[in-house]
């Protein structure tokens, strides 16, 4: 709907990180997301078998990307603080914490965390 009222040369993102593949696969160009950041190859992945027409390979790896999400929902502080301490582990990225009046990590949180960027990991070596 949205590609047929813009017109030629006009871009539609999709928004749902865990729907980048519906997206891509109804025509939109491209994805943003705020899961993006932590596991960019497996949305790169994705973009690249969507492309080539591996959309039941292109789903597999949207799964792995989707069970992070959840995982990373399972925290109790704010996703950003969430996805800030995965850039932390997983590239060594310390761009501090969260803007109140935003729910900061809590200590228990850590070790779901440390469960997401091991999920990732796993993912990113299984997929891509």
């Amino acid at each position: 709907m949205f590609k047929a009222e813009g017109g030629e040369g006009f871009a539609v993102l999709n928004g749902p990180d865990e729907q980048l593949v519906a997206g891509l696969a109804i025509g939109a160009d491209g994805g943003i997301g705020g899961t993006y950041g932590v596991m960019p190859e497996l949305y790169l992945k994705i973009m690249e078998l969507v492309k080539a027409g591996k959309l039941a390979e292109a789903r597999k790896v949207q799964y792995a990307a989707n069970e992070v999400i959840y995982a990373m929902c399972a925290c109790r502080g704010n996703m950003y603080g969430v996805i800030k301490e995965i850039l932390r582990i997983r590239e060594g990225i310390d761009i501090g914490g969260i803007r109140k009046p935003l729910p900061s990590l809590v200590p228990a949180d850590m070790e779901q965390v440390k469960k997401c960027a091991d999920l990732i990991d796993k993912a990113v070596s299984q997929f891509a």
